[in-house]
C-alpha cells in the first residue's frame, strides 16, 4: 500500500498475534519443482481478519487442482514483509514468490521473472493500465499487480449539513468547509495525517492537485519543485496555520489515527479508501466520496490524477521453479481468488477482468468511485529502484514542511537531496 496498501499496516495488537502465523520454510527457492515457498503480507489485524484463512483454502485448491504439488505460505505483518524478503534475498534463500509493497531493487539485480516468462499474452495483458505501467521496468513487468486502492476525499455529510458546508472542488472551497466545521466545533475539520506511518501519500495527493508530483516528465525525482513548494506553504497558512487540522500537529499525526478518528465522528474530511467507506457506512454514518479538491491555480475543467496504491506480486528466479511459479500465479490470478481476496478486505483487484466481473456481482457496494479513480490514478514511482529508501524519507521528514516555523522549500530541497543521494547509491 510506504507504499503500503491501503495502508494494510498492522496494529500494534495484530503484531502479537502475527507472529503465531508464520510457518516454517525449505530452503532455497522451490523443492524439485514440488513445493512452492510463497511469503506474504499479512492484510488482517486479528486472527477472525487474518490473510491465513484465505491462504489455506486458496493453496489447498492450487494443490487439489495439481496433484503432487503444494504451497508453503509464510505471513509476515506489513511493518515486517520487506525487511524480511530482503534479508532471505541476501542469504541466498529467496522464496519462490513474495507479495509486498516493493519490487523494483530485485528487478534491477535480475532476480526476478518477467511477468512474459509466466503468464499467457492473455494474462499479462489483464492488469489494468496504471498499475502494469507502474510495475514495468523499461518494457518488462516485473512487479505483478495483486490488490490495489485510489485515494478520494471522504467527507461526513452529517457534519457538512449542521455547519452548512457545501462539498469542496477547489482548495479555497475546502478552506471555507474547513472554517465552517470549526464553527460548529468539529476536532479536525480537515485531517492531515503527515506522521510517519503514510505521509507519503497525503503529500501526493495534495501535490497532484496543484500540477505537482514526485517525478518530472522524464521520471526523475522533482520533489522540490515549484508546484510542490506552493501546495505546501499553501497548507501551513491556510489550514495548519487557521488551526483547521485538529489538535495533533500533522507530522505527528498518523492515517491510522486520522481514520478512527472519522469513524467516532470527529473528522469533518479525510483522504480516504474503499475500507474506509466501508466501515463508516457499516457503522452508519451518512458519508459521501468525491475527487480531491483542485488547486485555485489550475485551469477550469483541469482534473488531476488520483492517487493510486498497489501491492505487488513477484516471482524470484530458481533454477527449477519457472514451471511450478507459472502455475500458481495462473491459478492466483483468476477473476474468482483475485475478487475473494479484494472483497476480503474492501480493496480493488487489479485486473481488468476482475474488476468487471466484480462491478457486474455488486460486489463491495461503494467503491465503484474508487475503480473508476483507479482506471486514471497515478502511482508511486515504485520502479525506480531507490523508491524503498526516498518514500521513508519523504514519510519521516515531509510533514516539517506545514511547522509553523518552516520554510516549505528548505524543507523539500533537504528531502530531494536526500533522496538523489539514496538514488546515486542505488
Amino acid at each position: 500500500m510506504r507504499p503500503r496498501l491501503f495502508g494494510a499496516t498492522a496494529s500494534v495488537a495484530a503484531l502479537g498475534l502475527l507472529g503465531s502465523l508464520v510457518t516454517a520454510c525449505g530452503l532455497s527457492g522451490s523443492d524439485g519443482g514440488t513445493t512452492l515457498r510463497l511469503v506474504a503480507a499479512e492484510y488482517g489485524d486479528s486472527t477472525a481478519t487474518s490473510s491465513k484463512a484465505y491462504w489455506d483454502k486458496l493453496t489447498a485448491a492450487f494443490s487439489a487442482a495439481h496433484p503432487g504439488k503444494k504451497v508453503e505460505v509464510t505471513l509476515y505483518p506489513w511493518a515486517d514483509v520487506d525487511r524480511e524478503v530482503t534479508r532471505m534475498v541476501k542469504e541466498n534463500n529467496a522464496p519462490d514468490v513474495a507479495l509486498m509493497g516493493a519490487y523494483s531493487d530485485f528487478a534491477a539485480q535480475g532476480r526476478l521473472y518477467a511477468a512474459s516468462e509466466l503468464l499467457p499474452v492473455r494474462a499479462e495483458a489483464n492488469f489494468l493500465p496504471p498499475l502494469a505501467e507502474a510495475g514495468s521496468v523499461g518494457n518488462a513487468l516485473y512487479g505483478l499487480p495483486f490488490v490495489a486502492s485510489s485515494r478520494l476525499l471522504v467527507y461526513n455529510e452529517e457534519l457538512f449539513d449542521k455547519a452548512g458546508a457545501k462539498p469542496p472542488r477547489t482548495w479555497s472551497d475546502l478552506k471555507s468547509a474547513a472554517k465552517a466545521l470549526k464553527k460548529e466545533g468539529v476536532l479536525y475539520p480537515y485531517a492531515l495525517p503527515l506522521g510517519p506511518e503514510e505521509a507519503h501519500a497525503e503529500a501526493l495527493i495534495w501535490e497532484l492537485s496543484n500540477g505537482g508530483g514526485y517525478t518530472d516528465g522524464t521520471g526523475g525525482y522533482n520533489i522540490a519543485s515549484q508546484e510542490n513548494a506552493q501546495t505546501f506553504r499553501w497548507i501551513k497558512d491556510n489550514l495548519v496555520g487557521p488551526a483547521l487540522t485538529g489538535p495533533v500537529p500533522p507530522a505527528e499525526l498518523n492515517r491510522e489515527d486520522a481514520f478512527a478518528a472519522f469513524l467516532r465522528g470527529e473528522v469533518g474530511m479525510v483522504n480516504g479508501y474503499p475500507s474506509l467507506l466501508h466501515e463508516a457506512r457499516a457503522k452508519g454514518m451518512k458519508v459521501r466520496t468525491q475527487s480531491m479538491p483542485v488547486s485555485d491555480t489550475l485551469s477550469d475543467g483541469e482534473t488531476p490524477p488520483a492517487v493510486g496504491v498497489a501491492d505487488w506480486m513477484m516471482a524470484f528466479k530458481h533454477d527449477d521453479n519457472r514451471e511450478l511459479v507459472s502455475s500458481f500465479l495462473d491459478f492466483v490470478y483468476q477473476d474468482k481468488n483475485l475478487i475473494e481476496f479484494a472483497a476480503r478486505y474492501h480493496l480493488l483487484p487489479s485486473t481488468v477482468s476482475a474488476s468487471r466481473a466484480s462491478k457486474d456481482a455488486g460486489a463491495d457496494h461503494g467503491a465503484e468511485q474508487f475503480l473508476t479513480a483507479l482506471r486514471t490514478a497515478q502511482l508511486y514511482p515504485v520502479n525506480e529502484p531507490s523508491w524503498l529508501q526516498v518514500s521513508n524519507t519523504i514519510k519521516r521528514n515531509i510533514g516539517k514542511a506545514v511547522a509553523p516555523s518552516a520554510d516549505p522549500q528548505v524543507v523539500l530541497e533537504d528531502i530531494a537531496q536526500q533522496a538523489l543521494d539514496e538514488a546515486t547509491q542505488g
